[in-house]
């Protein structure tokens, strides 16, 4: 190919915009996510709220959308979601930051949604959802909304957050929180640990998989997720307050002798300048070697094994994701419980 043909945008300015306008009607013939591209591109000329009301209908497509995206096709609506999620932060946020927050909450409230109809097992639709969550935090602080209210909206997020979604949430919106609105739901989160929950019927429970001591039912395990959502929220609230006790108060004397968990106390404590806690915290925990691998008892001989993980206290729950597919970010949901 000869330099005079080869494709970049120097070279295409050559063919004047009315030969470029012709080939892109040609190109978009047809091609949906062309013609969605090209709406876009009109509107952000047009103005930015132009390019807001054309986001918002899209979105509002995708949320009324029943077809199944299975994994030849979730590559396309991974890029349809990222196009969107781009607009808004790249566009309406240097314009309008409240906009652009109101236009993020709605994106992302698409994400049960979309997971219930696609095949996500190469990740990119999730990926797409993390980024967004993690575009909040710097445009909330460019929005400044009233702590009190980004709050409420945190902890109704968080107790959907099924997929993951919104697992970084609490770090991110931190700075636009601030005291007064992480204290706020740190006291919601207390609120949805303390009420009473309803146990069904047995003939009205509902199994959702079996396990080696026999059947899972759907309200146990939505009860460790509302258990277990709420432990990783009060964790990351003690995070961002530096409150290294509330940290440590979220795991009993057991739990605390787990190595991995041991480790993330101490070095909290070490970070608070208290080394000798941390020291003390590392030295009580039990580790016996087994086999290949570490085998970490508690004092009462018993294995926490996956109730203490990382982020999550209950092992994740696939759930059936359109035509028999499984999701494997799925959790069980806690909002049906409060």
């Amino acid at each position: 190919m000869t330099a005079k043909n080869i494709l970049n945008a120097k070279s295409l300015e050559a063919l004047g915009a009315a030969r470029l306008a012709e080939l892109l009607i040609d190109i978009s013939t047809g091609n949906a996510a062309v013609k969605r591209r090209l709406r876009l591109a009109l509107a952000s000329a047009r103005s930015p709220g132009q390019l807001a009301n054309e986001v918002r209908k899209r979105l509002a497509t995708i949320a009324r959308s029943r077809a199944f995206v299975d994994w030849r096709g979730v590559r396309a609506l991974a890029d349809d979601l990222d196009i969107q999620r781009r607009a808004i932060v790249e566009i309406v946020t240097r314009a309008d930051p409240t906009e652009a927050l109101d236009l993020l909450w709605r994106f992302m409230a698409l994400a049960p949604s979309v997971f219930e109809r696609c095949d996500d097992s190469n990740g990119a639709v999730i990926g797409v959802f993390r980024e967004a969550c993690g575009d909040m935090g710097e445009i909330a602080s460019k929005a400044k909304p009233d702590t009190t209210t980004l709050a409420d909206r945190v902890f109704e997020a968080l107790v959907v957050n099924d997929y993951g979604q919104f697992d970084e949430l609490i770090r991110v919106l931190a700075p636009a929180l601030g005291r007064a609105g992480l204290e706020h739901l740190k006291h919601r989160m207390i609120d949805l640990s303390n009420r009473p929950t309803a146990k069904p019927a047995e003939e009205d429970r509902v199994k959702i998989g079996w396990s080696s001591s026999g059947p899972i039912y759907a309200d146990e395990m939505a009860e460790r997720s509302r258990v277990s959502a709420v432990r990783l929220a009060l964790s990351e609230i003690a995070d961002a307050l530096g409150d290294v006790d509330a940290f440590i108060a979220q795991y009993d004397e057991d739990a605390r002798k787990v190595p991995k968990i041991a480790a993330q106390i101490a070095r909290r404590l070490l970070s608070a300048g208290r080394a000798e806690e941390a020291w003390q915290t590392i030295a009580a925990t039990e580790q016996r070697q087994r086999g290949s691998g570490w085998d970490c008892r508690t004092s009462n001989g018993k294995t926490p094994g996956s109730t203490f993980s990382t982020r999550w206290a209950v092992p994740t729950m696939r759930k059936p994701c359109g035509g028999g597919a499984l999701n494997a970010r799925y959790r069980p949901p806690i909002s049906g419980l409060i």
